[in-house]
């Protein structure tokens, strides 16, 4: 059995303890390890880092972990530590992962992985300078919905994609009456906030990995409600955009639109929903979800104004069966990466990747701001 040392910086936030410390490493060092492919057994080992010593040692304690620091650097300087993995905010992360990288340490990081594509790139090529293993987390694709929608896309159901429609959101309270269910630091630009930077990254790899590349988007964001109220129940003045709205060119002539809102109030069956449309079939998924409509099973609607419809649409579409075992998806990355990075293999979803998600949230904040469709240039590391 080997055990291998992760550092966790940023585990008292919300993502960083829920779903990559408890989750994620703790279930798979309770489960004692995993076995790789080769027949490689390993566990893990996490070191907590964070501001706060007594928050540290409260987790510590709590879920029976013996290492955590408030010092960064030191961490970063201990051998016993191999892989440096970040769940900070988006601000602080760019700095820490350059000395994480400049450690020798293997990367593993929540995305944006910078503020800047200059920034998220300048960090892919350091990392590929430095000989550093990085993995970006891509946790949409492995959403037990969109497993199954790669399923159908591989099975050709679809026959030729034509367009994907995407509606993803909630109504996130303002904090006066009800306290908001999203940090205040969302709703500040100044801060790194706003719904293009936090979703615009996972549509990048959620179309470019089911899809196609994207290659023009045209996007329009809106800071629907000013007034909010933080966690102290102080008033401010929200200066990042709550919503967004979105068209994406893909390669193949494909169109995706895609709302993404923390402004809507929920009529679908999920908070995330995918309609995608092809000439031999189409389907809807969800987190979990998925049902498909072949052409054969297709109505023949006709528009009159003048009568109620009483067909049942609904009704037409069938279920896709469950016929896989769906673990968490954080978790299911988290041992992918682990097996990449142990029996050294090739990593898809590196820091590159995290930059071309940057990349689509810049273009998308300048196409809003100047109005217009803006083209994605191709990034490299040359």
């Amino acid at each position: 059995m080997r055990e291998i040392g992760i550092i966790m910086n940023g585990v008292s936030g919300r993502m960083g303890y829920r779903q990559h410390l408890v989750r994620s490493i703790l279930a798979i060092r309770d489960q004692g390890g995993i076995e790789l492919s080769d027949g490689t057994r390993v566990t893990v080992k996490p070191l907590l880092v964070g501001r706060s010593e007594a928050k540290l040692a409260e987790l510590a304690a709590k879920h029976g972990i013996e290492d955590y620091t408030t010092d960064l650097d030191a961490a970063l300087a201990d051998p016993r530590w191999e892989i440096y993995a970040d769940f900070l905010v988006t601000k602080a992360r760019a700095a820490a992962l350059r000395k994480a990288i400049a450690a020798g340490k293997t990367i593993y990081t929540e995305k944006p992985t910078a503020e800047t594509v200059d920034e998220a790139l300048e960090l892919a090529k350091l990392a590929q300078d430095a000989g550093v293993k990085t993995g970006v987390v891509h946790d949409k694709l492995y959403l037990p919905g969109l497993q199954k929608l790669k399923r159908l896309i591989d099975s050709g159901f679809f026959g030729r994609i034509l367009s994907v429609r995407g509606e993803f959101g909630y109504w996130v309270f303002e904090g006066d009456w009800q306290p908001a269910q999203r940090p205040s630091w969302n709703y500040r630009a100044e801060d790194g906030g706003g719904i293009i930077v936090d979703m615009f990254p996972h549509w990048n790899y959620v179309l470019e990995n089911l899809f196609g590349d994207v290659k023009t988007v045209y996007a329009q964001a809106a800071v629907h409600i000013q007034d909010r109220w933080d966690e102290k129940g102080e008033h401010y003045t929200a200066t990042a955009e709550d919503a967004a709205y979105g068209i994406f060119e893909l390669e193949g002539d494909i169109v995706a639109q895609i709302n993404s809102s923390w402004t809507v109030r929920v009529n679908r069956d999920e908070l995330v929903e995918f309609h995608v449309d092809g000439t031999h079939g189409s389907a809807v998924v969800g987190l979990f979800g998925a049902k498909i409509q072949h052409r054969n099973a297709t109505p023949k609607p006709v528009w009159n104004p003048d009568l109620a419809d009483e067909h049942d649409y609904d009704a037409d579409w069938a279920e896709v069966p469950t016929n896989d075992v769906f673990q968490n998806g954080f978790r299911q990355q988290w041992e992918e990466f682990l097996e990449s990075y142990v029996l050294d293999t090739p990593y898809a979803f590196d820091l590159l990747s995290g930059a071309r998600g940057v990349l689509l949230a810049e273009a998308g904040l300048q196409s809003s701001r100047e109005g217009r469709k803006v083209e994605l240039p191709a990034l490299t590391l040359e």
